[in-house]
C-alpha cells in the first residue's frame, strides 16, 4: 500500500485556507497513492472553541474530502471538529475512494488542555477494512494508552493523527515505536507543524514505523510530504516467524 503523510503549519480556525493548502499538496501528487493521512483537526488546529468552527457530517470539509478521494482514487483520513446531536466530537474521518465514510471519535480527551470540557469522548474502537488491510485509526492522546490500542482484532496498521507539542517530541517518537512493536503492526503518526494561537509549538516528526520498530519514513521537521510503501506480505511473514501476538494476555475493555 502506497501512503502519503502531509504535515503542515495549520492556519488557526480557518477551514477554507487549510483545505486549500492540503488540496494543493494532494493535487500535486502525480503517482498513484492508496492512502493520504492528514493531521488532527487539520482544518482548524487543536481548538477548544468548537462552537466557532464545528461542521456537520454533510458540511464543506466532509464533502471536500469525498470529492478529493474520488478524484484521486485514494482514501483520505484526518480528524475534524464535528457537531452532532448537540455534541462536539474530535472525529477522525476515513473517506474511501468511493466517497464512503467511516469514522472514529477520539476516546481519550486531553484533560491538560480541557478537551473533555467541550468535546464528547468516543466509546468505540474502529477497524477499517481497505484494500485487504485492517486499519485502526486513533487520535493523538490515544497514543499514551496502550490497552485501548491493543491488537486484539489482528489489524495490520495503526494510524495516529495528532497535534503533539514540540516539547514532548521524545515521547511521540518513543510511543509510536512502542505501539508498532508491541502490536506487531505498521504504525503511522502524522503531526502538525508551526505554532498555534495558544503559543504551543509543533515540530511535526510525522513518521512510518514497521512492526520491528524500524523507520520506513523517518521523522522530519517543518512542512513536509512523506511517502512510504507498506508490505503486508512482509508483515505476515514477520508475524509467523515471531509469534509474539499469540502470547499476549487476554483482557476485557470496559468504558
Amino acid at each position: 500500500m502506497q501512503v502519503i503523510l502531509i504535515q503542515a503549519s495549520l492556519i488557526w480556525e480557518n477551514p477554507k485556507l487549510n483545505r486549500d493548502y492540503f488540496e494543493e499538496k494532494i493535487n500535486s501528487l502525480s503517482e498513484k497513492i492508496d492512502l493520504i493521512v492528514l493531521p488532527e483537526m487539520f482544518t482548524t488546529g487543536f481548538t477548544m472553541n468548537p462552537r466557532a468552527v464545528a461542521e456537520a457530517m454533510e458540511g464543506e470539509t466532509v464533502l471536500w474530502m469525498q470529492s478529493l478521494a474520488k478524484a484521486k482514487n485514494s482514501a483520505i483520513t484526518g480528524s475534524v471538529v464535528i457537531e452532532e446531536n448537540g455534541n462536539f466530537y474530535n472525529r477522525m474521518l476515513f473517506v474511501f475512494p468511493s466517497g464512503e465514510i467511516q469514522y472514529y471519535d477520539k476516546r481519550h480527551l486531553f484533560t491538560l488542555a480541557g478537551e473533555e470540557k467541550v468535546y464528547t469522548a468516543g466509546t468505540k474502537k474502529l477497524i477499517v477494512e481497505y484494500l485487504g488491510w485492517k486499519i485502526c485509526p486513533l487520535v493523538c492522546y490515544d497514543l499514551r494508552f496502550p490497552v485501548f490500542s491493543r491488537n486484539v482484532e489482528n489489524y495490520d496498521l495503526l494510524i495516529y493523527v495528532a497535534s503533539w507539542p514540540k516539547i514532548r517530541t521524545n515521547a511521540w517518537d518513543a510511543l509510536l515505536k512502542a505501539r508498532a512493536i508491541e502490536n506487531m503492526s505498521y504504525a503511522i503518526g502524522v503531526n502538525r507543524t508551526g505554532e498555534d494561537n495558544n503559543g504551543h509549538s509543533y515540530i511535526g516528526h510525522s513518521q512510518v514505523v514497521d512492526c520491528l520498530g524500524d523507520y520506513l519514513a523517518e521523522p522530519q521537521g517543518n512542512d513536509a510530504v512523506l511517502k512510504a510503501t507498506l508490505d503486508k506480505s512482509k508483515l505476515i511473514e514477520t508475524r509467523k516467524k515471531l509469534g509474539f501476538l499469540n502470547d499476549q494476555d487476554g483482557f476485557e475493555l470496559k468504558n
